[in-house]
């Protein structure tokens, strides 16, 4: 009940920031800032990329919240324009990573170090092994599992049909499990 209230205060807001409220639009951002940096953090792996990508975001979510025809879309519609961004921004450092031929002299990228007290938690085993999944898995497993979005809301935020959401989806909690047990590698289901 609660998250119907504030999904429907949240569609009020976006109504009011597209009739020019600027009070409605800060609410807007403040509540949505947070969710879209973790995404944009989930796709880029970097805090400062990450925060660079939701700067670029919201210039054009501002631009285009006019034109956003149903405001119960805008939050699959904000993180559609976060992922685009993110997606753009990774582009953009790979081709200067070929360019300049640094990929190989950069083994440890994507790599995350954990303290070793941290290290003994269960929360640290799920965390590295989220951390381990591929760009594509985590953000699914974020949008879904963090954010509460359904299936249909993923394939609108990163622009991908629904059966690719349930697949990666799939994918990511095998790996998961896998990762958190370790002798279950011999297991049938892990091979299909």
């Amino acid at each position: 009940m609660r998250r119907d209230v504030q999904r429907i205060f949240q569609e009020s807001q976006v109504l009011a920031a597209q009739a020019g409220d600027r009070t409605a639009f800060g609410h807007l951002a403040a509540c949505w800032q947070p969710r879209l940096l973790a995404h944009a953090r989930r796709l880029t792996d970097t805090s400062d990329m990450a925060r660079d990508v939701l700067q670029e975001a919201w210039v054009d979510i501002v631009r285009g919240l006019p034109r956003l025809r149903d405001p119960v879309a805008f939050p699959a519609w904000s993180y559609r324009i976060v992922t685009r961004k993110a997606a753009q921004a990774v582009s953009r450092i790979q081709r200067t990573r070929r360019t300049a031929h640094d990929l190989a002299s950069d083994p440890g990228q994507g790599r995350v170090e954990w303290p070793e007290a941290e290290a003994r938690s269960d929360l640290a085993r799920v965390s590295r092994a989220i951390a381990a999944l591929p760009p594509a898995q985590r953000a699914a497993m974020g949008l879904h599992y963090m954010d509460g979005f359904s299936v249909a809301e993923i394939a609108v935020a990163l622009g991908i049909p629904a059966g690719t959401v349930k697949t990666r989806l799939m994918h990511a909690r095998r790996k998961i499990r896998a990762a958190l047990e370790p002798d279950r590698e011999g297991d049938s289901d892990d091979t299909q």
